[in-house]
């Protein structure tokens, strides 16, 4: 059974989300909140596996929200799904940045929308690799470097920083292995290890900072 937290500050939306989600054998919906600041709080205290999203409300973004509840869950954080009406790239960053895992439009269908939070709650990402790079490879083009030099990457082994420069453009553990020719176990030790030393809550995160820290460049590839 997957807990679930459905966050939208109106109303008709938050129960149409909660009513279909509770609809599903496999979910249980265990909260509403009408606001960023509610699901903060419910967040602490309902321990779901996914909160279900919603970017603008009136009070704190869900993007704001997603940060401070993936900060405050440590390594039992749930995992965030964003749902908006808004296809702008601009929130498709700013999401991935914050640690989402993924990103679908309210115009999904239903049966897609219980698939997305059962696959995120299994530790998919509805961004593939491939595809978060383009995202971020697009946006990082048209606005140029989001940050400077970024210190805390001294912390990371050679071996780390490459790993995570081949995170970033896109490769899988398994392509990641076959380039430095060492073992899939070990990719994910040096993964694991990687996103520890930087406090990143998604692989997606790790693509955005590879771009940020300028391991990465637009229209590099590995």
């Amino acid at each position: 059974m997957v807990r679930v937290l459905v966050v939208d500050d109106q109303v008709l939306i938050r129960a149409g989300l909660a009513a279909l989600l509770r609809a599903a054998p496999e979910i249980e919906v265990v909260g509403e909140a009408d606001s960023g600041t509610a699901a903060v709080r419910l967040a602490a205290q309902h321990q779901p596996e996914v909160v279900l999203m919603d970017i603008r409300m009136h009070d704190m973004s869900g993007i704001e929200a997603t940060r401070h509840i993936l900060a405050q869950g440590g390594e039992r954080a749930p995992r965030v799904l964003m749902l908006t009406t808004f296809d702008l790239d601009e929130y498709v960053y700013d999401a991935l940045r914050a640690g989402a895992h993924g990103f679908l439009l309210k115009d999904t269908p239903p049966q897609r929308l219980i698939a997305a939070v059962t696959e995120v709650a299994d530790g998919e990402m509805l961004f593939a690799p491939t595809v978060t790079r383009r995202l971020v490879e697009s946006y990082t083009g048209r606005v140029g470097p989001q940050s400077g030099p970024r210190p805390e990457l001294s912390a990371l082994t050679s071996r780390e920083s490459e790993v995570l420069r081949l995170i970033g453009t896109g490769l899988s553990n398994a392509d990641i292995a076959a380039q430095l020719i060492i073992s899939e176990a070990t990719v994910k030790t040096h993964v694991n290890r990687t996103m520890a030393k930087l406090g990143l809550a998604s692989r997606a995160q790790a693509v955005v900072l590879a771009y940020e820290a300028g391991l990465v460049t637009p229209g590099r590839q590995a």
